[in-house]
């Protein structure tokens, strides 16, 4: 699904250049749950970002699904992550002023799906993932954990081909936290590619493979035994 080929990412603040990503090579295959590992700095969420096109690479290329980024335009690389991606950010990234519902089919529509379908779809992601009594709720008047349900639903209403999540647990309690991993967990079930960055060790065990980052560099990449169940009191 995913090929990354010596991915160089730098960052230069006046004459001072920083290196983040040191010649990454990284494969993710079709149905695979990868979770991204590491200190914070290390470049994980850097890494994330060159894998699903929300920012460009020094150097290096990155294929998805047989499409060299290098060879997209920056209008061409908009539509293939509106049609191909979904993401989930640890911020939530919901439009205030929409209702749950209302966030949800904002992106259908921009896919150019009449209002209608949008709407039936993203009911039935909201749905999915238990919130289809709080459609006309706006983001200020559901929890932390429904606003992250919410993002969830609008980045797989439209079955993306991957999603993307960056610490989609970090501003959420324990009890949110688990809610939303077995979320991930059913997906990934179900054939969802899933790549995840994340701090937090159990949460990387709900994916199937953890790929740890250092210095901007990949120092391990192992299979796991999948953890999709409940945390438990005390994990």
């Amino acid at each position: 699904m995913i090929t990354v080929k010596q991915l160089i990412r730098s960052f230069k603040d006046g004459s001072r250049e920083t290196r983040v990503l040191k010649g990454i090579d990284l494969i993710v295959k079709n149905g695979e749950f990868v979770a991204i590992i590491g200190r914070s700095g290390a470049g994980k969420s850097t890494l994330l970002y060159q894998m699903s096109l929300l920012d460009e690479p020094s150097a290096g290329d990155v294929i998805v699904d047989g499409h060299s980024t290098n060879e997209m335009s920056t209008d061409e690389e908009t539509q293939f992550r509106l049609f191909n991606f979904g993401y989930v950010f640890q911020d939530y990234a919901l439009l205030p002023e929409l209702t749950a519902l209302e966030n949800v089919v904002l992106p259908l529509i921009m896919q150019g799906m009449p209002i209608a379908a949008a709407e039936e779809k993203a009911t039935a992601a909201l749905r999915r993932v238990g919130l289809d009594g709080r459609l006309d709720n706006l983001p200020s008047q559901l929890s932390g954990g429904e606003q992250q349900r919410v993002s969830i639903s609008r980045a797989i209403a439209h079955t993306p081909h991957v999603l993307f999540a960056d610490e989609p647990t970090a501003n959420l309690d324990k009890e949110s936290s688990a809610v939303v991993m077995q979320l991930f967990a059913e997906l990934h079930a179900a054939g969802q590619t899933i790549i995840m960055v994340t701090h937090e060790d159990d949460f990387a065990r709900f994916a199937e493979r953890i790929v740890k980052i250092d210095d901007g560099m990949i120092v391990s990449d192992e299979r796991v035994t999948i953890r999709n169940r409940p945390l438990e009191s005390g994990v």
